[in-house]
């Protein structure tokens, strides 16, 4: 009668498992039995050779006939099945003593040691731990087979289905039930435990094989028979975890038998895993023994075992100090984020704050340009800069929340707080600097024109008073004739009459000296030294006039007669020739104008002055009739012609020279006053079409900032999808920013023609750009927000549906819609949502969702509190306990350890901030790796 040993395969036990049997403990069925045809194929067959045992030759010899009867039997557990000349006798006879040796025995005969069922008990004891029941000590066949059944009782309570297998077999020595009775033992207490990614028993070992043996070249584990002929793959395992048993990089592929000897010994020898192989009959072999081998690899599985969990707990740690490093990284970008643009705003600010004007108005403008460089190129990146800064500290206080590290803390001065008061200041003085820079420009306009004006009346005063102190200091009334000396006081007195119609110019001029003064004119010493001059010489010239007048009056006593139509022709001339110097000096005034209004305003007072000219030539023509008359009177009477008028030094050539002047003068200001109304009319232009474009683009900023803050208090879908739209939004903005920039350019050539006042908008540039700024910041840190949900829900393993809900929880108690809550609503919220609150409960809840007690809950505090509870994160217990496994149950760990454990990077940076170990008893350098992973999760200070 032949045995046979069938464990379901892989495919299998994934039926079992989901038809409700646990994972990684199925059961073992042994079958008995053959059909006559099976055993009529085994008496066909001759006896085979059956392979030499290193550890029990007598049971060589006794196997033998056994064996080779039952070679062909495709159940047998034996390597009959791929016609090997292995069997697992010998293998199972080194596992069986392996463990027998702990209780000071050992079996030389696997057939015939067990039958007495002594053996038996105590081997099962040994490997399981457990007390069996007391064995009779009889040595009745019926005492055995007493004996055998409390083994097989055993084995079947703990979960293992025996088929067929009956204590009388393993009585009279049947060594197929033996076998396959041993073999039943082995997959029960040494293989089916081992599961690696939820996989079957035989399915863990193989993969635990694979993944040690995956870096070695020439090993290529694929099954329990050919992939294990070389001998390199059980070098690779030993290799894999004690490295300084075997030099690997010696082995040759060509030499088989010699790597499966050197595993063999070295693990025989350092290991304790006795020699359960034959190297040359493995090598021999075409499919070496699938059982034996597997037996003989759980062996090694069992070995590195403690190995195993301390690379478990170092791939712990690993990942926590990738989350440490990650963050300290995010910390460390944040601060020099935020050390360069504070130390940006420290150096703009002195310069927005100089207001030390410039003497020339081309020093301003140079001045305004550099002001419009800086708003349009050096500004704009410090703004994405600051929103940037933002979401980064944002995201990076999520990821700490997350992973349950201590909020991070900013050095003094760099809170998002701070630098957001550093950014409002530099506003303050921006605008500051921008108004002065305007108002600088406008007084320097009004006096550069002063200034003109000033020099302009200068001159024409200096013009006219140039030689007449001379004049009135001339004694030529000495020999004059009665007539002229009186033509001289009528002259005289027509000069006083001139001296007193300057008198009102002399007094502008000193007005606009003064003004220059009181705005701070650049030249103004120039301009009094000159206005001094000016008031000198007029005070000179009203004291030599005095002492002329008293003098000619003195002679016009003496002296009678007197032209009267010199006296006539002086005296009509002299208001004329005022008139002409004033409408002379009028059309050449210059003027200062900001509108179309004002410019046609010149114009009506011009058109009104050339009105009266026609008036003014017949005046001109009376003049020159008066003096045609003294002219006849003179030829009628054979008088000496008068050349020069006595009473008035001015010619009738004078009066006609200004008169034409003044002609001249008129279509020349006609001219300049209808360039000057061209130039209005473009300014006009330029302000309508500038105000066109900011009465559309500012509200139009104003409702994509509206629609941003509702997208941000009632976004509905997925995030995914929330994302995707806000996404679409943010290109939408990015994609209207050329019209923000054509505007610019409109607003550039505004300041170019030094235009300032639009009253067809209410939007300014300024205004303009501070929304643009605040919409850019507002889809921003909405994107921000739905990017932390991400984190959140991912992290937290959210399902869509969940935060859904509390997304629709928390708007639907955001009273105010600014995407925060009140105490009270929080607490109503709560409540709706199935929470039995006290206020001792409720206070300690706010301490949690609001720990810097502003008195408001954000939705991300909201979603923080309603996930912390469910959170499946490391805690620094677990760190801990990594920890002490890689220090072999030490509260201390040596640099030393870290190194061969940890990867270089994390090994170091855990030696740089590990403190020393305080304790006794440990050795120099020790570290306390208990106080470094409390440091972590911010229970105490690294």
């Amino acid at each position: 009668m032949g045995i046979g040993l069938r464990v379901p395969p892989a495919r299998c036990w994934k039926r079992l498992t989901r038809s409700g049997q646990p994972l990684g403990r199925p059961a073992v069925t042994i079958i008995i039995g053959l059909s006559i045809v099976e055993r009529r194929k085994q008496t066909q067959r001759g006896p085979v050779d059956f392979p030499r045992s290193h550890s029990a030759p007598v049971a060589e010899r006794e196997c033998k006939p056994r064996i080779s009867a039952a070679r062909s039997t495709p159940a047998s557990p034996s390597s009959a099945v791929s016609g090997s000349r292995t069997t697992p006798c010998q293998t199972f006879t080194a596992w069986c003593n392996s463990h027998l040796r702990k209780a000071g025995t050992q079996i030389e005969n696997i057939e015939d040691d067990f039958r007495n069922g002594l053996k038996l008990m105590l081997l099962l004891e040994v490997i399981s731990g457990e007390r069996l029941p007391r064995p009779d000590k009889g040595k009745m066949r019926f005492h055995k087979i007493a004996n055998v059944n409390k083994a097989l009782d055993f084995i079947a309570s703990k979960g293992v289905k025996l088929v067929s297998i009956g204590a009388e077999e393993i009585v009279d020595g049947n060594l197929k039930m033996t076998l396959g009775m041993i073999w039943t033992i082995i997959l029960r207490f040494a293989i089916q435990d081992i599961s690696v990614e939820e996989t079957s028993a035989k399915e863990g070992l193989l993969l635990w094989c694979q993944r040690k043996t995956a870096p070695y070249r020439n090993v290529n584990v694929q099954n329990f028979h050919t992939s294990w002929k070389d001998g390199l793959a059980l070098c690779a395992l030993i290799h894999r975890h004690r490295p300084d048993l075997i030099d690997y990089a010696k082995l040759r592929k060509d030499d088989p038998i010699g790597n499966l000897n050197t595993a063999f010994e070295v693990a025989e020898k350092y290991l304790d895993i006795p020699k359960m192989l034959d190297a040359e009959d493995i090598v021999n072999t075409p499919k070496p023994d699938e059982k034996a081998i597997m037996t003989y690899v759980s062996c090694f599985y069992h070995a590195f075992a403690g190995a195993e969990q301390a690379e478990t707990a170092a791939n712990r740690i690993c990942k926590v100090l990738a989350v440490n490093q990650e963050n300290e990284k995010l910390m460390e970008e944040y601060e020099k984020l935020a050390s360069e643009l504070l130390e940006w705003i420290r150096r703009t600010i002195p310069w927005l704050e100089n207001r030390v004007g410039e003497p020339s108005m081309s020093a301003m403008q140079r001045k305004l340009e550099d002001f419009r460089d800086y708003r349009r190129l050096h500004k704009p990146p410090r703004v994405q800069e600051k929103c940037q800064l933002e979401i980064n500290f944002n995201t990076l206080q999520t990821k700490l929340r997350l992973s349950h590290r201590p909020a991070f803390m900013p050095s003094e001065g760099k809170l998002v707080s701070d630098i957001a008061n550093a950014w409002r200041g530099l506003e303050q003085v921006e605008k500051g600097y921008e108004d002065w820079l305007l108002s600088e420009i406008r007084r320097l306009q009004r006096l550069q024109h002063l200034a003109e004006k000033f020099r302009q009346k200068a001159s024409l005063h200096e013009a006219w008073t140039r030689g007449k102190e001379e004049m009135l200091s001339q004694r030529d009334y000495d020999s004059a004739s009665l007539q002229e000396v009186r033509a001289l006081l009528r002259r005289h007195e027509a000069f006083e009459s001139d001296l007193a119609a300057h008198q009102d110019r002399v007094e502008h001029i000193a007005a606009l000296a003064q003004e220059l003064n009181e705005l701070d004119y650049h030249e103004a010493a120039s301009v009094n030294s000159r206005c001094q001059a000016i008031c000198d010489q007029w005070d000179n010239l009203g004291t030599l006039t005095q002492k002329r007048r008293d003098a000619l009056e003195r002679m016009e006593k003496l002296l009678e007669t007197i032209d009267q139509l010199q006296l006539e022709f002086a005296r009509r001339a002299a208001p004329f020739n005022n008139w002409l110097d004033g409408a002379v000096e009028d059309l050449q005034d210059v003027w200062l104008v900001h509108s179309v209004e004002e410019t046609q305003s010149l114009l009506t007072a011009h058109d009104q002055f050339k009105a009266t000219l026609p008036e003014a030539d017949r005046e001109r023509g009376a003049i020159m009739g008066i003096q045609g008359e003294i002219q006849k009177i003179c030829q009628t009477y054979g008088l000496r012609p008068c050349s020069t008028n006595p009473y008035i030094t001015l010619s009738p050539q004078d009066i006609n020279t200004k008169w034409d002047m003044v002609r001249k003068l008129v279509p020349s200001r006609d001219q300049t006053l209808q360039e000057e109304l061209a130039r209005q009319q473009v300014n006009e232009r330029l302000r309508r079409q500038f105000a066109a474009q900011a009465n559309a683009i500012g509200p139009w900023i104003q409702a994509k900032v509206e629609e941003v803050g509702r997208l941000a208090a009632g976004l509905a879908g997925s995030l995914e999808e929330q994302m995707a739209g806000l996404r679409q939004q943010e290109q939408n903005i990015i994609n209207y920013k050329t019209n923000i920039d054509r505007l610019e350019g409109d607003h550039q050539l505004l300041q170019e023609s030094l235009v300032f006042d639009n009253k067809h908008t209410v939007y300014s540039m300024e205004h303009i750009r501070v929304g643009w700024e605040q919409l850019l910041t507002s889809i921003a840190r909405t994107i921000n927000e739905v990017e932390n949900q991400v984190l959140t829900r991912d992290a937290k393993g959210l399902s869509q549906e969940q935060l859904n809900e509390f997304r629709a929880s928390f708007n639907h108690f955001d009273r105010k819609r600014n995407g925060m809550m009140e105490p009270d609503d929080f607490r109503a919220c709560l409540i709706s949502m199935g929470y039995d609150l006290g206020e001792v409960e409720f206070a300690r809840i706010m301490t949690m969702v609001d720990p810097n007690a502003a008195g408001v809950v954000t939705f991300q505090a909201f979603i923080d509190f309603m996930t912390r509870e469910t959170a499946e994160t490391d805690t620094a217990e677990q760190v801990v306990a990594s920890f002490k496994i890689l220090a072999g149950d030490k509260n201390y760990i040596t640099p030393e350890e870290l190194r061969r454990e940890l990867p270089a990077e994390q090994a170091e940076y855990c030696i740089r901030r590990m403190v020393p170990y305080k304790g006794s008893g440990a050795p120099a350098g020790a570290l306390d790796y208990v106080a470094f992973s409390s440091a972590l999760y911010g229970e105490s200070d690294l």
